[in-house]
């Protein structure tokens, strides 16, 4: 029996040796990546400074998800904090107390946009520039002269951190790596983009869904988040699990009510409610893309 026991007792001790072996990996392989300095060189944006600049950029602010995380008064907000996943805590972007604004200017705003790095150089972790690579310069400098305008808010925010889980998934490529990694850093930026009601405008406007619905808009789980998190839902043409029963009225009225054709409740998760302030103009041209893409089956993200 006794010898039973002693077997029992070093394997249980292997086991652990091999997890503590296997994590310091994970530990050492994410943090060397998270060390590295992304060095961006392009030329500083033209930021306006007019109440109708900084009107616009809140509206761009709220309509692609920036005050989803950074709250609606910028002043920060935790989005979430699981242990073993991580911590996503958006930072206050004032000049408060405990807020970053007074290190910010224009170029360390754009870069953390549009490329996903912060003032010094380094990888910010869940901030999905990949989302908004794309944007124009026009809107981009709209939105720093609305997060420049901002009075201060007090608010100390914790630091965002990947736990055991997340270094984990990503080092085994479960995962995408964060989006400074994935952006292409050279790549040219249009000066602007004119809203119309067109297929190619609302592939512009889309890209800010991607985050959650995929490169392929069919949902599904979405990666690095708890399974306790409402997977994104399918607006491929699918119809059968995604939107090709649906019409233009319907696609309004859940973008602009929160609602489904059947008249259910939309989980509050979707940020409906900041889509309100999205235009007909980029409704219609929304829906003129979505009904562009092919029909996927849920899931496939």
């Amino acid at each position: 029996m006794r010898t039973v026991v002693r077997w029992i007792a070093r394997i249980i001790l292997v086991l652990i040796a091999a997890v503590a072996i296997f994590l310091g990996y994970v530990y050492w392989r994410s943090d060397t990546t998270l060390a590295e300095r992304v060095v961006v060189s392009e030329a500083p944006l033209a930021v306006p400074a007019d109440a109708d600049a900084v009107a616009r950029g809140e509206r761009l602010a709220i309509t692609r998800g920036c005050t989803d995380c950074h709250d609606h008064d910028l002043g920060g907000r935790t989005v979430l904090d699981e242990a073993p996943v991580g911590r996503l805590a958006a930072p206050n972007l004032t000049r408060g107390k405990g807020g970053v604004g007074a290190r910010l200017d224009a170029v360390a705003i754009e870069h953390a946009v549009r490329h996903g790095i912060g003032a010094d150089g380094r990888i910010l972790l869940f901030m999905p520039a990949f989302d908004y690579a794309g944007l124009a310069d026009a809107d981009v400098a709209d939105i720093i002269a609305y997060v420049l305008s901002r009075p201060a808010v007090d608010r100390e925010m914790p630091p965002s951190a990947y736990g055991p889980v997340l270094r984990t998934l990503w080092v085994l490529g479960k995962i995408p790596a964060p989006d400074a990694l994935r952006i292409d850093r050279h790549a040219r930026h249009v000066a602007a983009m004119e809203a119309t009601p067109t297929a190619e405008y609302g592939a512009y406007v889309a890209r800010a869904c991607t985050g959650c619905h995929g490169e392929n808009f069919s949902g599904g789980p979405i990666p690095g988040l708890p399974p306790s998190f409402p997977p994104a839902q399918n607006i491929t043409p699918d119809t059968r699990t995604g939107i090709g029963k649906w019409t233009k009225a319907d696609f309004y009225s859940a973008m602009r009510e929160g609602r489904r054709p059947d008249g259910t409740a939309i989980n509050p998760f979707m940020p409906w409610k900041a889509f309100t302030r999205m235009s007909d103009t980029e409704l219609d041209a929304l829906w003129a893309f979505l009904q562009t893409k092919p029909a996927r089956p849920a899931g496939g993200r």
